[in-house]
């Protein structure tokens, strides 16, 4: 950005322009006299000689014009920005257990948690990112990180547990976030739980957990995959029944924190809730413009002194007007 720090001063050039006009006139009707060195020239004498006599003057109203020019203070702005971000710790509790393998969802629900959320987590800037398994028991896998390379990895590589330790211990799951973010500055700190079961192992009960996060300001987002309906998954020999989403106790969890519940009954409705979820907490960004002025005057006053020194060496020195 450039600007005049001095702008009026410009009607400086009204006077100025007025002077140069009145002694261009004056001088016109005068009588010059050239120098010459031999009379070589004189058989040239009826050529005009009146350029000679325009362009100092001409030199000398550039220069005045520059000088007038430096005197207003040119300037050239540079926009600065003072950007601060704050942003958000947030803990993915995902859910690998057995039933997360049932092909309901394409090409299995496991696969297609893990696609959403990697896509979740290299959608966020300046947000720290832990990762939480769990089934029968609670893995950390990855703590608070801005190493979104680092957790997309991890989720790729996340896989059904063995049947030992098959299960759905959702209070475990938030209790292991909880103790992750309870001791974080952040301001807003953030549970995402996606589960496709109901709550059946563990020691720590679900709702107990989620008061827990209340007390430390940790919003819970609940995700359902499946319908409220159970699940008999066929096998060679025998079948298994997999119990139903339990709707009320993720509402509730996500009630008792204010966060929110949603049921994901299909790959795209599964996506819409990331991306609602990654709408809804955005980085806080503050933003502070100011404007560092550099002074440009120096190089007008040096073309104005380069015109006046041109315009002096061609009527007194080289053409020799008087």
């Amino acid at each position: 950005m450039f600007r005049f720090a001095y702008p009026y001063i410009f009607l400086l050039l009204i006077p100025v322009a007025v002077a140069f006009t009145a002694a261009h006139f004056y001088q016109h009707k005068k009588r010059y006299a050239l120098r010459i060195g031999t009379t070589r020239t004189l058989h040239s004498a009826y050529k005009p000689f009146y350029y000679k006599i325009f362009i100092p003057e001409l030199l000398f109203l550039l220069s005045a014009l520059f000088l007038i020019t430096a005197i207003t203070r040119p300037q050239l702005g540079n926009v600065n920005r003072d950007i601060r971000k704050n942003g958000i710790d947030i803990m993915l509790a995902l859910d690998i257990s057995g039933s997360m393998q049932l092909n309901d969802f394409k090409p299995n629900r496991l696969e297609a948690s893990k696609t959403v959320a990697k896509d979740f987590v290299n959608g966020r800037q300046q947000d720290r990112i832990g990762l939480v398994v769990f089934a029968g028991e609670s893995f950390l896998q990855c703590p608070l990180t801005t190493d979104y390379d680092v957790v997309s990895s991890l989720i790729s590589d996340m896989e059904i547990v063995p049947q030992s330790l098959d299960g759905t211990a959702i209070g475990l799951a938030i209790s292991n976030c909880i103790n992750r973010l309870r001791d974080t500055e952040s301001k807003s700190k953030v549970i995402i739980l996606l589960t496709d079961g109901e709550n059946n192992a563990g020691d720590v009960d679900p709702m107990t957990a989620a008061s827990f996060a209340k007390d430390f300001g940790i919003r819970i987002y609940t995700i359902g995959m499946a319908g409220s309906e159970g699940i008999t998954q066929q096998g060679f020999l025998f079948s298994r029944r997999i119990p139903p989403l339990n709707d009320r106790l993720l509402s509730a969890i996500s009630e008792e924190t204010d966060g929110r519940f949603y049921r994901a009954d299909s790959e795209e409705k599964l996506k819409e809730i990331w991306d609602e979820i990654s709408a809804l907490e955005k980085t806080e960004i503050n933003t502070q413009q100011y404007m560092d002025w550099d002074e440009r005057f120096l190089g007008y006053i040096l073309i104005s002194l380069l015109f006046a020194l041109i315009a002096y060496l061609l009527k007194f020195m080289i053409w020799r007007q008087v």
